[in-house]
This record gives structure tokens, sequence and C-alpha cells, in this order.
């Protein structure tokens, strides 16, 4: 059907759709489990989202369901065979700094500005007027399609792990949730502990670290950093070296006296962990300086362990770097550490693996170089990585669709990154972010172009109905 001309379609029903999508952005739909209920297993907020979007499904002639206020669907069209899309309506929480109200939708100079705007509530919203296009110009479809909308994909994807355990996996979908042309893999993502147990303190050493901490979550390049050295001399004896560190290596930090404890502080800068070189890691940082002074044995053990991931984030450091020519070089980010005298160590690590890496194999030799050390493994949890084939049919329609309605050949993609693309048995991210475009998802000011939105929903259009024509 090359005579229909998808974006036109889209733009016919540009005011409705900016309507739809402002309803949704209206909703703060964050994940609130300190007043979850029964009914709202992950708060009101996300409750209402998901009822908002079956509520239009609803209004719009699509069947719809709810499972366990966890996800849901709209669906239509007839057949054996279902297409999927999956989209999410929760969002991450606002955070300061917007010029203008987060949960407004607002619209000016062609953007629409509001958490989930692009992260994935515009997306959605593409997807779904997608459907409402074909069901509208009365297409002839052999498939089912079925747009699952998820709601934990910021956080733990409770909602779709619940949907299918209750509803049947699509044969072929795509989740508007990332970047255009397509992306075809994804790699494995692992996260894991090192533990160093505690120690009885019989140091006499000069210097004992009393604690460090530095990083939050697994899958960010910590920015800040904090030791807590208890010494037996001069504090003064190590603030110069270490604004001397903080000045050779361009960062900021400072070194202060509290009683009879020095305590430094050191910032680096944030990335995403899927690429920790992106970032300058303030925890190990932190541990590079440290071990250049002759603290006791257990803080000496601990800063060691960390500092040995200095310009070493391809598992050179357990030797098992790993690169394919699909997904590229295996990665791992130290994304949290914390040591106290009393505890012990904990560092936490997000590694990124290739789809033909041995996960299992791996986990074998990262477990017997830390027990060669005395250190132990544990929190091991991992998900797979995915992959379709390049000359895959679902590839080569959305290869087909992207080049006709753009102009510009269909690349493919290999992400680091986690979409709900690996939760289907054979799906990949089908948009909705365009080359060359700022990524501003979970920043201040999230927006997205309108017209983006417009262009990405034709292509949607044009996708389901290739995917699901007789």
């Amino acid at each position: 059907m090359s005579e229909i001309n998808w974006l036109d379609e889209v733009s016919k029903r540009k005011e409705d759709f900016l309507k739809d999508l402002q309803g949704l952005l209206q909703i703060k739909s964050v994940l609130d489990e300190e007043h979850a209920t029964a009914d709202a297993p992950l708060g009101q907020g996300i409750k209402d989202a998901l009822q908002y979007m079956l509520d239009l499904g609803e209004k719009d002639g699509f069947r719809t369901k709810n499972v366990g206020n966890l996800a849901g669907h709209l669906e239509m069209g007839e057949g054996k065979e279902l297409v999927g899309i999956l989209g999410h309506v929760d969002v991450v929480p606002e955070g300061d700094g917007w010029s203008v109200d987060p949960y407004s939708g607002v619209v000016k100079d062609g953007k629409i500005y509001a958490r989930g705007s692009s992260d994935d509530k515009g997306p959605t919203i593409a997807a779904y007027y997608g459907m409402k296009i074909v069901k509208e110009l009365g297409l002839s479809l052999g498939k089912r399609v079925r747009l699952i909308i998820g709601t934990d994909e910021e956080s733990d994807w409770r909602g779709v792990e619940h949907y299918f355990t209750k509803e049947e996996m699509p044969d072929v979908g795509f989740v508007p949730d990332a970047d255009f042309p397509i992306i075809y893999a994804e790699k494995g993502i692992a996260d894991f502990d090192i533990v160093q147990s505690a120690q009885a303190d019989q140091s006499h050493a000069s210097v004992v670290l009393r604690s460090f901490q530095s990083g939050r979550r697994y899958n960010m390049v910590p920015d800040f950093a904090e030791a807590h050295l208890k010494l037996q001399g001069e504090a003064g004896t190590l603030m110069q070296p270490y604004q001397e560190f903080l000045e050779k290596n361009g960062l900021d930090g400072k070194a202060s006296e509290n009683g009879a404890e020095l305590v430094l502080t050191l910032v680096g800068e944030s990335a995403h962990g899927a690429e920790p070189r992106n970032g300058k890691n303030a925890g190990i940082y932190m541990a590079q300086f440290l071990q250049a002074v002759e603290l006791d044995e257990a803080g000496k053990k601990f800063v060691d362990t960390v500092a040995q991931f200095f310009e070493q984030s391809r598992g050179e450091v357990f030797d098992i770097a790993f690169s394919d020519e699909v997904s590229g070089d295996l990665t791992i980010n130290v994304g949290i550490m914390s040591y106290s005298r009393e505890s012990g160590g904990r560092i936490g690590l997000n590694m990124r693996y290739p789809v033909t890496f041995d996960i299992a194999s791996g986990k074998t030799t990262v477990q017997s170089k830390l027990e060669e050390n005395g250190l132990q493994l544990e929190n091991f949890s991992d998900s797979k990585p995915t992959y379709v084939e390049k000359d895959d049919p679902l590839i080569q329609t959305l290869q087909k669709v992207y080049e006709e309605q753009t102009g510009e050949k269909a690349e493919l993609l290999a992400i680091g990154g986690g979409t709900y693309a690996r939760a289907l048995d054979h799906g990949v991210a089908f948009g909705a972010l365009f080359p060359g475009r700022e990524d501003v998802m979970h920043q201040k000011d999230e927006y997205a172009i309108v017209d983006d939105l417009l262009r990405a929903s034709a292509m949607y259009a044009q996708a389901i109905y290739e995917l699901a024509k007789s």
C-alpha cells in the first residue's frame, strides 16, 4: 500500500495526538512503593497512567486488558500470529532545575516538554497512533497487533515480567524506546558484588581507612567519593599531596580535618555505566590516590581492589576481555564502592557483555579470581543479550519502512543499554530518537520534538501494517 501517505495520515490527527499525549504526560507516574496498595502495586500514579492508556484504547475501539495493574494491552486484528509493540508509561523522578512544570506537557518552539515526553510516553503514544491509523483506514490484517503497556521499566521490569507469566509472547515485535534506525543487538547485562569480609583490627599503621563511599547505582559512573582516614601523625602530611593529585588529574575535591580524622572528598564526572570511559569515576580516582598512602592492611586491600580498575574497563582485571563483531567490547563499570572498618568492603559492578560471550564461563572465571584474593562474589544477576540476525524478515521489514520514509539508509545498531526488546523472544528496538537528535531522557527539561514524534508515528503505522498484513 505504497499509495498511503502515512505522515499525512498522522498530520491529520495532530491535534488529537497532542491532546492525548498531554493527558498522559500530566500523570506523575513515578514508582511509589511507599504508598503501594494491592490495587496499585507500584503506586497510584503508575496505575493511573496504565488505566489512561487502557481507557484511550477502549474509547477508540481496541480490545483492552488490564493485567494485575502491573501491565496491560490494547489489541486489534484477527489471526493466530501476534505482532507486539512494547512501550512503558512509568517515568523516572523529575528532579530539580526545570524551567517549566515537568508534568504540564507544554508545547513551545516545536517541542513538547515534560518528564516522559521522550522516555517513553511520547513514543508510546506515537505507536498507539500508528495502530489507530491502521485501524481507522480499515486495512486488512492477517495477524493480531497488540500494544503492550509496561509500568516498571525504569526499575525492575516487574510489569512485563508479570505480564508474560499471564499472556502470550508475541511472534515478532518492536520497542519504541531507543534510537532509529534499528537496534538489532543489545549486550547482556550482569550486576554483581565483590565482597571483602571485615577483619580484626591488628594494624598499627599510621593511617587507617575508617570508611570509603562512592556511587549509588551499578549502572552509573560515580561522580562523588568520600574517604575518612584516622591518622597517627599530622594531617598536613597528606593534604598537600592530595591537592597535587587533584590538580594533576583535573579533578575537584578537598581535604579537611575533623578531629583525629582527615576527610577526603573528590568530584568526578558521571556517565552511563554502559561506557565507563565517558566519565571520570570518582571512587576509582580516590582509591588510586590512597594506594600511595601507607594504609592499614584491610584498608589497603580494599583500595587496591578498586584501583585496579583504573583505565581497565574491558574485563582485563578478571582476564575476561572479549569483543565480537556484532556488539563490540565487554565493559565493566565500578558503580558502588562502600567500606567501613567495622563491616568490611563491598564493590558493585555492572558488566555489559557481547552477545556471543559465554557468561557462565565468565562468571566462573571472575569467581576464581576473587577467591584467589580472599574475596567473594555475591548478588550475581544476569539479563541475557538479545540479537536478531541481519537478514531476518523483521529487520528487513523495518529497514524498508525506515528507508522509504526517510530516504536514508537504515543502519543496524548495537548497544550496551537494555530495552524491552530483551523481554521479547523475537524483537528489536525501533526509534523513536532520530539520528543526530539530542538525547534528553532523564534530564531536566526533557522534551520531544513534535514533528519527530509525528514522523515516528507514521513509521510505526507502516511497520504495523507491513508486519501484520494479510
